[in-house]
């Protein structure tokens, strides 16, 4: 027999299925409105009727929807139009004497429509004021950084009560600190603006010491109408602060560009240093061993187009390897029939950097190339609004302290480093301790071209690549060496850096040109009263 349940237990049981049924109805109708209503609130836009289209932007603004910010630009900047055809809403823009159309959705690709099968969706100034005060509050509102910082960008200066509403209402969320210093600066603007002499104090105040453009430009405009001497007097005081302030990050990234030129001439002396500091060998051809350099970079990249961001990895060790074997060359088949006879090496190395521009000429381009910037190289670090630091720069300073430091290591910590010591102070000596000095001279000339080389990688960077990049360099690397001290690498360093810093230091009073030439006589002058340069050697090799 089935089992009965009781009559009692049955009615519970039947209430119980009812009322989920009815939660269950509720809420799909309830999810069903939501999507009806930013739907009906996306056709009520073509509406005639001014009212109806705000009530439609106020529906479209509360919906949450993540294409309501873009529509609503798109309605403010007058770009919202609607298809008559089927009443879609669409975005145009001019193509051959009509309209290309684009989803206002999904911006997907709609083909091409007459200007009459389309129609503007006119807005007044009510709703321009209800749009501004919209999409303030849905981008500042957005989860990704970016996107806040954008907006609040846009709004900077805009005194509208209702977007400082939107300004003031996000900043206390906002945890990103550039979106925090925008939105704080256009809450000082807008209080520039206000007819109340403490808030106009307030915002002065906010002012004092940001190093935005805006801020400047704000108080210039105060400064311009204002009447009242207190406020005038604070304003003066915050903008002779912001004066200040922004002198010392000049003076701060005219140091950095002294340092960073600096860096490039200690890279392209230090493998001089070697050659004509170590061995006294006069190498003119020390330019084109930078370029070789540079075009195995160039070389590389071809090699590898898809691997850009990879490339100077690859091209580094390739460089040094092939301006070191190219140095080898050249000191085993001429320099080594020259030791003592510096005149000679002078002469004989400038006829192989001709001999090297011409085979560069002959078998790559006569023209320059094109050598790209890895993507982490681009760009530049923002310390303040009013300093950045470009990360090439700033790569390649980093770059040369890390070669100075392995080449001196070479020559501190090795075999290699020792004999070479040993062979520079006194030849004789080191032969009769089993010194091979021909091997030695080989690979020191080799290591002064791989590092010539190394900075060739270096400088494609920063620089046109071309055959006739060397010649840039060669006179600046002999000031560099004799200036530091002939074979002394610390010396070298000192000298690159001090150098830089002076060029880019004159630079902006004597000009480029007249900058370098002070500094050529200054050297002149120095070497005069110091023929030994800043850091002489000591020792058998300071009197060899």
């Amino acid at each position: 027999m089935p089992t009965r349940i009781p009559l009692h237990r049955g009615i519970w049981i039947s209430s119980l299925l009812v009322l989920l049924c009815l939660f269950a109805v509720t809420r799909v109708s309830a999810e069903g409105s939501e999507t009806v209503s930013f739907e009906a609130a996306l056709i009520d836009l073509s509406d005639p009727s001014f009212a109806v289209k705000q009530a439609a932007v106020d529906v479209i603004a509360a919906s949450g929807d993540p294409r309501a910010a873009a529509l609503l630009q798109a309605l403010a900047a007058g770009q919202l139009y609607v298809r008559d055809a089927d009443r879609a809403l669409v975005l145009v823009s001019p193509s051959a004497g009509d309209y290309r159309l684009r989803d206002a959705l999904d911006g997907s690709e709609l083909g091409e429509a007459s200007r009459r099968e389309v129609k503007k969706i006119a807005i007044n100034n009510r709703m321009r004021t209800q749009l501004r005060t919209a999409i303030a509050a849905l981008t500042l509102a957005s989860p990704d950084p970016a996107v806040r910082l954008r907006a609040a960008q846009q709004m900077l200066g805009d005194p509208n009560p209702l977007v400082i509403q939107a300004i003031r209402d996000q900043l206390e969320e906002e945890e990103n600190r550039q979106v925090r210093d925008y939105l704080t600066l256009s809450l000082a603007l807008a209080d520039l603006q206000d007819p109340a002499t403490e808030i106009r104090l307030r915002g002065i105040d906010r002012l004092s010491g940001s190093l935005y453009p805006a801020a400047r430009n704000g108080l210039n405009r105060l400064l311009s109408a204002e009447t009242d001497p207190e406020v005038r007097d604070a304003a003066e005081r915050a903008r002779t602060h912001i004066e200040r302030m922004r002198s010392l990050n000049e003076a701060a990234e005219t140091l950095f560009f002294g340092l960073s030129l600096g860096s490039v001439l200690v890279l392209a002396a230090i493998g001089l240093a070697i050659t004509f500091g170590v061995m006294g060998v006069i190498n003119m051809a020390h330019g084109e061993l930078i370029m070789i350099g540079a075009y195995t970079t160039y070389l590389v990249q071809q090699a590898m187009p898809h691997w850009i961001d990879y490339s100077l990895f690859v091209a580094i060790p390739a460089a040094f390897i092939v301006a070191g074997l190219m140095g080898i060359l050249i000191e085993r088949t001429v320099i080594r029939f020259l030791y003592g006879r510096p005149l000679e090496t002078l002469l004989a190395t400038f006829g192989i950097s001709l001999i090297l521009q011409q085979l560069v000429r002959t078998t790559i381009s006569a023209q320059n190339v094109a050598v790209q910037n890895p993507s982490w190289m681009s760009g530049s670090l923002q310390i303040n609004p009013a300093l950045a630091l470009t990360y090439s720069r700033l790569y390649i300073l980093i770059f040369a302290l890390l070669v100075f430091f392995a080449l001196l290591v070479i020559l501190k910590r090795t075999a290699l480093g020792l004999q070479v010591r040993a062979v520079a102070q006194n030849r004789a000596m080191a032969r009769s301790m089993g010194v091979r000095s021909g091997r030695v001279d080989a690979l020191t000339f080799g290591l002064g071209a791989g590092v010539a080389g190394v900075a060739g990688v270096a400088l494609s960077q920063l620089t046109n690549v071309g055959p006739n990049m060397g010649q840039a360099y060669i006179i600046d690397s002999f000031m560099v060496v004799v200036f530091g001290g002939v074979g002394n690498l610390w010396g070298t360093l000192v000298a690159g850096l001090t150098l830089g810093v002076a060029n880019k230091l004159m630079e902006p009073w004597a000009g480029a040109v007249l900058a370098k030439i002070l500094v050529l006589v200054f050297i002149i002058l120095f070497i005069q009263k110091r023929p030994r340069g800043l850091f002489p050697q000591r020792g058998r090799a300071a009197d060899g």
